[in-house]
């Protein structure tokens, strides 16, 4: 089994649409590609160019395509290159003082050509323990290496829009300790492009009352549209740049928007007069239009196999959107959708397999703690090949998804399939404070990470096994980075679960906060409490620290480049494990940063996990799995 090729950041450029490839076959590199009007699909960089940035470590928003102009940032130096139809790459921006030290992500090509409007991060700036700076800068496109800085004073600028005539700049800020899921700034200023330079005046804030904001776009006749939460639910608003007066589009117990955790996201696009928007209810995402006379049309988006549950990176054309969908049945495809239509432009990879082999989801709605209630989505084993003993309820895997500002994934997972067919069933969990449920939900964490995500955790799965349906016995849990830190939370406070996998997950929440990238770097203070004051309840909820509850066997899997959560919490981990006596193992991968991109990685951690729970529960897989080297301190 190998990695799917991700798809993303969808990009339509009249009569071609283009796309961002993340392949694993290829060490995990992102490649563009180009879908030209006559159905020609190529690849539009070269050999080995992986089109990413380092911009908040999680990037996105790599590049731009507009007029047949590419821009794009090569990951190898960070560095911005123009490509116009076909001939080599052209350098724009200068070499930095340090390896990747200056980063740009999520830019605009001005209508003129002569510039890209973007976020650039500097790491060139003070000692070892200096925040980089994030500006907005306009890069010169005629390869004359001129970058001229626009805004400087924030702690983090996003989505830099520029109108249709070149004369307004639209753009999202925010400072410490917000994130951009919490309270962010909606500004705009009056943008002066000429062949020397591009300035902007009168800069001036829209919006500033506690919201989040979500990709601003200019519709084509000049008027800005923004996301916002002002009403509890991320929904869509018309703005009047000039006095501030929003303008409510879209309504109800749904979401636009997304967790901005990485730049490039869309989720609605100007069709004509009507907004073709992306909508998640009840967790699962659907396509909806909306009339200019109000009305709110769903639109259906059939796959093979059944309806699209994800849809992303909306982008328009002349009569509907191109975005990138999936279903429970589908991986991820590029798709047209319009008056004829679904058209498939770029088809998922052939699995081989019969849609027997893929489980058929429930969502979950169960209580929880404080009398509240979270959601799950469900996973029965599925085997059309073998049928479970009648007399022996299934193993349960609890998924625990990252952020933990994010949701579940609603479509198919062959890594949840992998689980399922091997005759376990899978509680995927949108514990408190995940997306896609409104802003009271989401920010329901708040003060509560560690124990209320924990207390979700265990209570789906006591849930499961009050209602008959899986082992008692034989219940695991697995999660990466922020679900690597409530897995071991929830193996070492709680004696629920039998075994735990976690892939890069935080050990020592004081380790995390002193020691992790600028974005995130207050995180914190919003789910646990603001550092060093509150260290108490840092040392309090930290694994690390706890070592001597924990009697439960962990696996544990990081990536030595990570910079997110370092190696040394792995590390720490191991060690305190290790004298006291728990059986674990400990897998690093030395080419692998924050979360694992390599094909042979992907499926070396898949399987290690099944060796390792195969060998807690008493079972022998069919698999031929390679060695697991488990280390019982006490024999």
């Amino acid at each position: 089994m190998a990695g799917a090729a991700g798809l993303g950041e969808v990009v339509v450029d009249g009569d071609d649409v283009w796309w961002a490839e993340s392949r694993p076959d290829e060490g995990g590199r992102t490649v563009l590609v180009r879908r030209s009007g006559d159905g020609t699909v190529a690849d539009m960089v070269a050999a080995g160019v992986d089109v990413r940035t380092g911009v908040h470590e999680y990037g996105g928003g790599a590049w731009w395509v507009a007029g047949g102009l590419l821009v794009y940032s090569d990951r190898s130096d960070e560095r911005l290159y123009r490509c116009d139809g076909g001939r080599d790459a052209v350098v724009l921006t200068p070499e930095s003082g340090a390896p990747r030290a200056l980063r740009y992500a999520d830019g605009r090509i001005t209508p003129d050509g002569r510039w890209y409007v973007c976020v650039r991060e500097s790491h060139e700036g003070g000692g070892s323990h200096a925040e980089p700076a994030n500006d907005l800068v306009a890069v010169a496109m005629d390869g004359s290496l001129r970058v001229e800085v626009l805004v400087s004073s924030p702690d983090f600028v996003a989505s830099p829009r520029v109108s249709p005539d070149g004369r307004n700049l639209a753009w999202i800020q925010w400072d410490h300790p917000e994130m951009p899921w919490d309270d962010t700034e909606l500004w705009v200023a009056d943008l002066a492009v000429d062949p020397d330079t591009c300035t902007f005046s009168g800069g001036r804030c829209l919006a500033a009352r506690g919201e989040s904001f979500f990709q601003p776009e200019w519709h084509p006749d000049g008027v800005l549209h923004v996301v916002t939460d002002r009403d509890g639910w991320w929904h869509l608003y018309r703005v009047d740049s000039g006095d501030g007066t929003f303008e409510q589009l879209t309504a109800g117990d749904f979401e636009v928007a997304t967790p901005q955790w990485v730049f490039g996201l869309s989720r609605y696009a100007f069709v004509g007069d009507d907004i073709w928007f992306a909508r998640r209810e009840a967790g699962v995402d659907h396509l909806a239009v909306r009339r200019t006379d109000g009305a709110q049309n769903q639109v259906p988006v059939a796959l093979d196999g059944g309806p699209a549950t994800s849809i992303g990176s909306v982008a328009a054309t002349s009569d509907g959107i191109v975005a990138v969908v999936a279903g429970w049945t589908s991986e991820p495809a590029v798709a047209g959708v319009g008056s004829t239509g679904v058209r498939i432009l770029r088809r998922p990879r052939d699995l081989g397999l019969a849609a027997g082999w893929f489980p058929q989801p429930e969502a979950l709605t169960f209580p929880t703690s404080g009398g509240e209630v979270a959601y799950a989505v469900v996973h029965p084993p599925t085997n059309p090949d073998h049928e479970g003993p009648d007399d022996e309820l299934p193993p349960l895997l609890v998924l625990v998804h990252g952020g933990p500002t994010s949701s579940v994934r609603t479509q198919l997972q062959l890594a949840v399939a992998y689980w399922t067919s091997r005759g376990f069933a899978v509680a995927d969990v949108d514990y408190r404070g995940s997306t896609g449920y409104g802003r009271p939900y989401r920010h329901s964490l708040r003060g509560g990470w560690g124990l209320l995500d924990v207390d979700d955790c265990v209570a789906v799965a006591s849930h499961l096994v009050a209602a008959g349906r899986v082992d008692g016995g034989r219940l695991a849990i697995k999660g990466g980075s922020a679900g690597g830190f409530t897995v071991l939370a929830a193996l070492t406070f709680h004696d629920v679960f039998t075994a735990g996998a976690s892939r890069y997950g935080v050990a020592d929440l004081a380790a995390l906060a002193a020691d992790t990238h600028k974005f995130e770097a207050r995180y914190l203070d919003r789910l646990i409490g603001r550092w060093p004051e509150d260290e108490a309840i840092y040392r309090e909820r930290s694994p690390i620290h706890h070592v001597d509850r924990l009697s439960t066997p962990i696996l544990l899997l990081q990536g030595s480049e990570d910079a997110v959560v370092p190696p040394a919490q792995a590390h720490l981990m191991a060690d305190a494990l290790r004298r006291s006596g728990v059986p674990f193992a400990l897998i690093e991968f030395p080419d692998e940063g924050h979360g694992f991109r390599r094909a042979a990685n992907v499926v070396r951690a898949l399987e290690a996990e099944l060796a390792f729970f195969s060998d807690r529960f008493g079972f022998e897989p069919a698999d031929d799995l390679p060695p697991l080297d488990i280390q019982c301190p006490n024999g």
